[in-house]
């Protein structure tokens, strides 16, 4: 049976942090909330968690998750190369919710599924969530919500579609925003936007000029 902390309970708070970093540790999945929407989670770099995950949501290895970070060093460290626009777009935007899919460092052991060979990474701008993700390291996070439907807004959503295969459920109240991350792509030469999200692409043409749209 899942457990669901009231994280706006100081006390609370405390407890459920330590109890979800445990359930990570031990490869199991965990629900966080975020800067866009509730998150479902696991340990990056354990294989059949990221597989618990993929399969709570029905999805399959083909929608890889993304992973999120508490630190921009930590992003650094799981990508082979920020490109020439990515650190002015870290600095512009993070934490937030932009996610920057990058070629990944090839020196990790991990399997997010068929990334062909990249990793899509963001730093959320949540106290929750970045007090979680310093206790566990990188997580694969996707949206906390079996693959077709709405996504989560509160943990109470979260529970409804994922029930039992979540260990652990941080209540961090009701999410402000529930637009998703704007996902812009930096493996190749022109950035592109791959899914218009909280961040207009104005804004991203502001701070790097160019980016590759589908319009």
């Amino acid at each position: 049976m899942g457990r669901r902390f009231d994280c706006s309970d100081p006390d609370q708070r405390t407890i459920a942090l330590m109890e979800a970093a445990a359930a990570v540790r031990r490869g199991d999945l965990v629900v966080l909330p975020t800067d866009t929407v509730y998150g479902i989670g696991a340990d990056a770099f354990t294989p059949d968690a990221v597989k618990s995950l993929l399969d709570a949501k029905g999805r399959g290895r083909d929608m890889p998750p993304p992973v999120l970070v508490g630190t921009v060093r930590a992003a650094t460290a799981l990508v082979d190369d920020l490109g020439a626009y990515g650190q002015d777009l870290i600095d512009a935007f993070w934490p937030g919710p932009l996610t920057l899919v990058c070629k990944a460092n090839r020196a990790l052991s991990w399997d997010l599924g068929e990334t062909k060979g990249t990793v899509a990474v963001r730093m959320p701008l949540h106290p929750v969530a970045l007090d979680l993700l310093k206790e566990t390291g990188p997580m694969a996070v996707s949206s906390a919500n079996r693959s077709g439907s709405p996504a989560a807004t509160t943990a109470e959503e979260a529970e409804e579609q994922l029930g039992d295969s979540v260990e652990v459920y941080l209540d961090g109240g009701k999410t402000t925003d529930n637009t998703p991350s704007t996902i812009l792509d930096l493996t190749t030469a022109v950035p592109r936007l791959l899914r218009r999200g909280a961040i207009p692409v104005e804004k991203l043409r502001g701070i790097i000029g160019y980016v590759a749209t589908d319009d």
